[in-house]
């Protein structure tokens, strides 16, 4: 039953995971050069793509997005991954943003089960998903960013542009949580 946070190399990845602790989530921090053989080996019900600096630094995850059908979170550049692996666009935002933000909540199924209208966020970004693919739904958007959460309309693959992990953003245990009992849902119904 654990869920592998994958290691992008981004300033928070060791949080996301810690976050997870903190929520009795079982958990595991893996690197992201690890096999798609080693990641099945450790039977994960779900992974979690963490940000980091680059695209180019960002191993196999792109390799896991395509091969993995289990539920996937991605934050930040792992939104980002997602979004690049099912032919969506990502490029330099027209604002950085490195700031408290308010997002507006247009479906609140599932990911953001609980959190709707507005929910404030912690944004930490330069790149960003300009065009979702298709077969995806917008979740959230906010005034500096369009694409802040995204679902793919069949799978459990969601996106999220900003950090639930930080206390600056306080409601992000909870979106953690939503997507355990995702994972949990379908681990007992595969």
């Amino acid at each position: 039953m654990t869920i592998l946070v994958i290691n992008n190399k981004g300033q928070y990845n060791h949080r996301i995971q810690r976050s997870l602790q903190y929520l009795k989530i079982p958990t595991e921090l893996v690197p992201n050069t690890l096999s798609i053989e080693e990641i099945e080996a450790k039977n994960p019900i779900g992974l979690i793509l963490g940000g980091g600096p680059s695209i180019e630094g960002a191993g196999n995850s792109e390799e896991y997005i395509k091969h993995f059908d289990i539920p996937i979170l991605g934050i930040c550049l792992g939104h980002q991954l997602i979004a690049k692996a099912y032919g969506g666009q990502i490029d330099t935002s027209n604002t950085e943003s490195y700031a408290k933000v308010e997002i507006n909540i247009v479906n609140d199924e599932n990911l953001f089960s609980g959190l709707a209208p507005k929910m404030e966020v912690w944004s930490s970004h330069k790149d960003e998903v300009k065009s979702i693919p298709d077969d995806f739904e917008i979740l959230a958007n906010s005034n500096l960013c369009d694409v802040e959460s995204f679902k793919h309309t069949e799978k459990d693959v969601y996106g999220i542009q900003f950090h639930p992990e930080v206390h600056h953003t306080p409601k992000g245990s909870t979106i953690f949580e939503n997507f355990y009992e995702i994972c949990k849902k379908r681990c007992n119904n595969d």
